[in-house]
């Protein structure tokens, strides 16, 4: 099982702060966004256009890194600010 978590405006997006798929042993980020757009659709557009963070386990990944079962995927939307 993947957990999936949704920080900030995207858990307002997909209207729960996390969620979890089957997707066998091991999958890509494209695929489980394609999963994930079944419930949340503009997060799952979101990621396909890159327009959010995605990180695995605490890494940064792209839409072609795998990703395994009892991986914990963040999902962050785009922020500004600083000095």
């Amino acid at each position: 099982m993947i957990t999936v978590k949704y920080f900030a405006s995207l858990r307002s997006l997909a209207g729960k702060d996390e969620d979890q798929f089957s997707m066998g042993s091991e999958t890509t980020l494209l695929k489980l966004s394609h999963e994930i757009s079944k419930t949340a659709p503009k997060v799952g557009e979101m990621i396909l256009g890159e327009k959010v963070m995605v990180s695995v386990n605490l890494d940064v990944i792209a839409l072609d890194a795998i990703i395994k079962d009892g991986d914990e995927v963040a999902l962050l939307p785009p922020f500004s600010g600083g000095s």
